[in-house]
């Protein structure tokens, strides 16, 4: 049985609402940003234990809440030692992700296109977050790597435009080159 979210997570919900309200679409992603770098800056530790615990294969993605409505979801990702994603996009959705605990390296790519299929991409920037930091990514500039920067797991919270239940991930054929596949995305229990 899921916690009662804590008067912080009432209060993050409460200011998302209000900056979605306001500025509907991609519109309202960097005030988002905003609001969850405030709420994490705060020092407070207000994620519940159950959704801060690591997995054993890969990162966890674990739903702290989904907007009545359908316009946003919260998601918590905590990152085991080496853990990280595959180059991905964010169907197509706005995204604003935050430093909960730890540190993350985000490598972005620029996308320079797609013939018969392959796509090309090249390492863009790489920056390391720790406690507070966020990015926006509004598409179709949202293709990146997030990994774990450090041994000790990493926590991040991620705000999307929607619920985010598929994306694509580029595969490696060749240098600089990648194959799109669909990836369909669950809930780490």
């Amino acid at each position: 049985m899921a916690s009662i979210p804590s008067s912080r997570v009432r209060e993050l919900i409460a200011l998302v609402d209000d900056a979605v309200d306001r500025m509907p679409g991609t519109g309202c992603c960097h005030t988002v940003k905003e609001v969850l770098e405030k709420v994490v800056d705060s020092n407070e530790e207000f994620i519940d234990a159950e959704f801060l615990r690591t997995a054993s294969d890969k990162y966890a993605r674990r739903l702290l809440h989904l907007d009545p409505a359908g316009r946003y979801s919260i998601l918590v990702m905590v990152w085991g030692d080496g853990q990280g994603t595959a180059l991905h996009d964010h169907d197509n959705m706005w995204c604003v992700e935050c430093v909960y605990r730890g540190r993350i390296k985000v490598t972005s790519y620029s996308h320079f296109g797609e013939k018969d299929g392959v796509h090309e991409f090249q390492p863009a920037k790489v920056v390391y977050a720790g406690k507070g930091e966020a990015g926006a990514l509004i598409p179709p500039y949202d293709h990146h790597v997030l990994e774990n920067a450090d041994h000790e797991p990493a926590v991040t919270i991620h705000i999307y435009g929607g619920e985010m239940n598929s994306c694509h991930v580029f595969v490696p054929v060749g240098e600089g080159t990648y194959r799109r596949e669909a990836r369909q995305l669950g809930y780490t229990p």
